[in-house]
C-alpha cells in the first residue's frame, strides 16, 4: 500500500491539472468575443402603462410540443425569470387554479379565450394585465432548442402591450455564445472552473437563459 502522503499529493496534482484545463475562458473565447444573439421578433410599447402594477402569469402552454409534466417543470423557470425583471408584481396562476377558474389547465395565446377571461383576471386577481407563454417547440437534448411565443395583454383596454415570438437553438453559434456568456457573467468569477459549457447540455439552464432573453425585451417602467 502506498503512503497516504503520496495519494494526497497525486490527487492535488490531478486537481491542479484539471483546473488548468477547465479554467475560465481567455479573451479570445467566443463566449467573450461573440458573435452574440439579439432578439428581433418582438413588439413593445415604449414604456409600461401607468398604473400597471400586477400581472397574472398563466401556466406554460406546451400544446403538442411537450408532455404536460415537462411544461409543469418550466412553469417555475419562467415565473422566476419574469420576477427578476422587477417590472411589476407577478401573480403565478397554478394549473389547478387555472382549471378551476377557466376549465383549462393552461391557455394558449393563439386560441379563443374562455368567456369573460380578461374581466375575471382583472376582478378576481386585481391585476391590470395577463402574461401568456406558449412553448411552440422544445428540444431537450443536443442541440438544445426552445420556441417562445409570449404576450402581455392589458385587461382594461384589451390591447397587447408586448409580444415576443422567437426560436432559440444552441446549433446557432450566436445563441451558444450568448448562453455561455450569460452563465459566465452570473457566476461572478466565483467558480474555479469554466462551467458555462455545461449549459449547452442542460435543458433547464437553457430555458432559464431563453426566458430571460424573452422577458428582457419587455417595456421599461
Amino acid at each position: 500500500m502506498k503512503p497516504i502522503w503520496f495519494t494526497c499529493a497525486a490527487l492535488a496534482t490531478i486537481v491542479g491539472l484539471a483546473g488548468g484545463c477547465a479554467s475560465h475562458p481567455g479573451p479570445t473565447d467566443a463566449a467573450r468575443t461573440g458573435p452574440f444573439y439579439t432578439p428581433h421578433n418582438f413588439t413593445a410599447e415604449r414604456t409600461l402603462p401607468v398604473g400597471l402594477h400586477r400581472v397574472v402569469l398563466l401556466p406554460i402552454h406546451g400544446g403538442d410540443s411537450m408532455p404536460r409534466e415537462t411544461a409543469e417543470g418550466l412553469d417555475p423557470i419562467f415565473s422566476a425569470a419574469l420576477q427578476r425583471q422587477q417590472r411589476f408584481e407577478v401573480v403565478e396562476l397554478t394549473r389547478d387554479e387555472c382549471e378551476k377558474t377557466f376549465g383549462l389547465p393552461d391557455i394558449s395565446s393563439a386560441s379563443s379565450l374562455p368567456h369573460d377571461f380578461l374581466s375575471i383576471i382583472g376582478e378576481k386577481f386585481e391585476a391590470q394585465a395577463v402574461m401568456f407563454v406558449d412553448v411552440t417547440t422544445y428540444q431537450p437534448y443536443g442541440p438544445l432548442g426552445i420556441g417562445i411565443r409570449a404576450k402581455l395583454a392589458d385587461v382594461a383596454s384589451r390591447r397587447l402591450i408586448w409580444s415576443f415570438d422567437e426560436i432559440l437553438s444552441t446549433n446557432r453559434p450566436e445563441v451558444a455564445n450568448s448562453l455561455r456568456r450569460y452563465y459566465l457573467s452570473n457566476s461572478g468569477g466565483k467558480a474555479p472552473f469554466d462551467l458555462s459549457t455545461d449549459a449547452l447540455q442542460s435543458p433547464s439552464r437553457f430555458a432559464t437563459y431563453a426566458a430571460g432573453v424573452a422577458f428582457g425585451t419587455l417595456p421599461r417602467l
